[in-house]
């Protein structure tokens, strides 16, 4: 019988070479319209909690972004941009033009940040069309095979796991920002140097490589994420800066001063903001050096609003709301000769557009069957105004759960009319009312009209349902199973990042499984890292209604099962300490096959 890995490896060779074939004869029928020797090179800049207001261009008189502000000067500037309310659903949709309901991405932890493997990405469809295909940075859709980046139609791959550093995915000493361990083309390696510094130093070396192929990188930065680990520089010219409430416009509606984030923390974010500013200085310039700069695409955006309340340029809300703090982001896109400098696009467009806007304006083909939720952008881009371009809703939501559920904390935007239903607070009995706001006259949602418009109302909310039951029926939301025993990952080390269960979670004593597939069948030897405890312990492996343990004394941070024997095929792995009349996981697991 064939391995589960051969198989997998053989149903996405098969699909690669659809898309190839697509591919090529796509590019015979439009030859007239795109000289495949002139497709341009894509630089895609994602930074992680980097709010709307947290930018000089957009009026904050305190940070400094001089190389971002002249580039949206540069840029085509897409005025009413949205993406997800947090980091992970926002990445999927960038990278597939889905909605991340239909790609299993329902959250940022605990398993429901894993991208289904059966997506097509653009880096996948790039790539077969002869792109270079390199990302530098946060995936934060999968850190074991099949879903990591390398596995998803990236060629160069230099990345931290899970949603950041700092987090239980980290390896053993890369829980720093400064010399941090990235995964190497899935290789664990420690880097010299502040992490943006190195990341921006990997793109540009990339970028500027001898290989004449035209290059897609994506440089998704972790910056300025928590926690709020700054470079020094920049955070001493910071703490010299006023950083108080009253040293910003005042905002409207007003952020309550208990509820304000400290000048020091906003010292760490805007310190780490401009470092990134400086790196995205840093590969502008390599772009003009080496005469590449006219003939590239660099778009640049954030993945959600800024993390915490501080100046916002006027926007409601934050980080993880469906008010438009939480999801209006910057998008500036520049391709010199192509855009005008300048333009403003008012539009209502998002995340899931990119992808098709960047095929387009490659010349390259979609697979056969495969569906978008996004629209190309480059008729309003061009400033095409042949293009009918009708009125749109798209629609945002998130909250915790393994599952979604249909009408909580969601919002559906369109031009004109916005319709949400925000997060209800810890212990309510009752989900909050619906509010429509008429974002054309009032940006910072302020007045909710949902009592003087019910028709639109009720029309917007009928249209939301229908979405929620469309994009929930695509895959259903259990987890994609990581692979364990292939050969593309050999040792696969399993983390509470994608660990499931009702008491799953990232403290000492939480307790969750891992849904996984033994890709061959063999002997397998395991470690596992420990909490600490002051009393005995007795550690369980269980797998397949098969469980061995093993007795601990106090204090031990290690344990090991060798000569395991799996079956191939479909299986949970659990594995927990029992002690002292109580239960929790292990820190982590480490799966070797002989």
């Amino acid at each position: 019988m064939a391995a589960a890995e051969d198989f997998h490896d053989m149903i996405r060779r098969l699909r690669f070479t659809a898309i190839v074939g697509l591919v090529v004869l796509s590019s015979v029928a439009d030859a007239a319209r795109f000289d495949e020797t002139k497709r341009p090179n894509i630089l895609l800049i994602l930074t992680d909690d980097q709010g709307y207001g947290d930018l000089g261009f957009h009026g904050n008189p305190r940070i400094r972004t001089p190389r971002i502000d002249r580039f949206a000067r540069e840029s085509v500037r897409m005025r009413n941009f949205c993406v997800s309310p947090v980091c992970a659903p926002t990445r999927a949709s960038v990278m597939t033009g889905r909605y991340n309901y239909r790609t299993r991405v329902v959250d940022t932890f605990l398993g429901r940040a894993m991208m289904d493997p059966d997506e097509t990405t653009i880096a996948e469809v790039l790539s077969t069309a002869g792109y270079r295909t390199g990302i530098f940075g946060k995936w934060h859709l999968g850190d074991n095979v099949p879903m990591r980046p390398m596995d998803q139609g990236f060629q160069r791959s230099l990345v931290l796991k899970g949603g950041g550093i700092g987090q239980p995915s980290d390896p053993p000493g890369g829980s720093d920002y400064h010399n941090p361990i990235l995964q190497d083309d899935g290789k664990p390696r420690k880097m010299s140097g502040y992490v943006s510094d190195v990341l921006a130093s990997a793109a540009i070396d990339f970028m500027t490589s001898a290989d004449d192929r035209p290059f897609f990188a994506y440089v998704p930065f972790n910056c300025p994420h928590g926690p709020l680990q700054a470079p020094e520089k920049e955070l001493a010219e910071y703490r010299k800066t006023d950083l108080s409430p009253e040293a910003f416009p005042k905002a409207s509606p007003p952020i309550p001063k208990d509820r304000h984030q400290s000048a020091d923390e906003i010292a760490k974010v805007y310190a780490m903001i401009t470092n990134v500013d400086t790196n995205i200085g840093r590969m502008l310039d390599a772009l003009a050096s080496r005469g590449l700069a006219e003939q590239t695409i660099v778009i640049y955006l954030t993945d959600n609003g800024a993390a915490s309340p501080r100046f916002n340029a006027g926007l409601r809300g934050y980080k993880g709301t469906v008010y438009d703090g939480g999801i209006h982001v910057p998008c500036y896109i520049r391709w010199p000769g192509h855009f005008e400098a300048g333009r403003v696009v008012d539009r209502m467009a998002a995340h899931i557009d990119l992808f098709p806007t960047l095929v387009e304006a490659a010349g390259v083909a979609l697979p056969s069957g495969l569906k978008l939720d996004g629209r190309s952008l480059l008729p309003l881009l061009s400033g095409d105004r042949a293009i009918a371009w009708p009125d749109r809703t798209l629609y945002f939501q998130w909250h915790r759960g393994d599952v979604p559920e249909a009408g909580r904390a969601f919002a559906a935007r369109s031009d004109r009319f916005k319709l949400l239903r925000h997060e209800s607070p810890p212990g309510a009995k009752e989900k909050p009312k619906l509010e429509l706001y008429d974002l054309q006259d009032d940006p910072g949602e302020e007045h909710n009209i949902a009592d003087d418009h019910p028709e639109v109302v009720r029309r917007m909310y009928e249209e939301y349902l229908a979405w929620f039951r469309d994009v929930s029926s695509t895959r259903g939301f259990d987890p994609p199973r990581i692979d364990v025993g292939t050969s593309k990952e050999d040792p696969t080390v399993l983390t509470r990042q994608d660990w499931r269960g009702p008491h799953s979670g990232w403290t000492a004593n939480d307790l969750g499984y891992w849904e996984i597939r033994v890709a061959r069948g063999g002997t397998y030897d395991l470690r596992m890292r420990l909490t600490a405890r002051s009393f005995p312990t007795v550690v369980h492996l269980a797998l397949g209604g098969e469980e061995r343990t093993v007795k601990l004394d106090a204090g031990a941070t290690e344990c090991a099962f060798e000569g395991v024997t799996w079956r191939e095929g479909p299986a949970r792995l659990e594995a927990w300490v029992e002690g002292n009349q109580h239960t929790a996981g292990v820190r982590d697991v480490t799966i070797h096959r002989r």
